[in-house]
């Protein structure tokens, strides 16, 4: 499985959705899936892609919550994003290690953002681990490996 470019796409793709005021299925008969995908990549993606749409109301409550100073509407749009991505990998999908999307969403965004879009979206997502862990319930289970 190709879970870094899956991330690349969805990335290009809720980033359209963003742009252009679109849904994800408005924009996905544009996006051409790479030959070397397998169906595991294809899946991983399209579950990014849908998940963050339909959890994006909620994915954007917590986003706030971590970025005060910083308002959505401010953000850029590559980094907003990038940590919808992010905070949609670690609420909703407890197979991947929270280490792991916030790895990935900085490396998104030292590549694919400004120079300083790696340090301010580990900041954000730092805070907002740091939130839900002070909750004491906040963060899913995720599974050993």
């Amino acid at each position: 499985m190709l879970r870094r470019k899956a991330r690349i796409a969805a990335l290009q793709v809720l980033f359209q959705t963003d742009m252009r005021n679109k849904k994800v299925e408005d924009v996905l008969p544009y996006f051409e899936i790479p030959e070397e995908w397998d169906e595991d990549t294809l899946s991983f993606f399209l579950c990014l892609v849908r998940g963050v749409e339909d959890k994006k109301k909620e994915i954007d409550e917590i986003l706030s919550q971590s970025s005060q100073e910083w308002p959505l509407y401010r953000m850029a749009n590559v980094d907003r994003n990038i940590l919808r991505l992010a905070v949609f990998e670690i609420l909703f999908l407890p197979e991947v290690p929270v280490s792991v999307a916030i790895n990935e969403a900085v490396e998104l965004g030292k590549e694919y953002g400004i120079e300083e879009s790696g340090k301010f979206i580990n900041g954000v997502l730092g805070q907002l681990v740091k939130n839900l862990e002070e909750k004491g319930d906040g963060l899913p289970k995720r599974e050993k490996t």
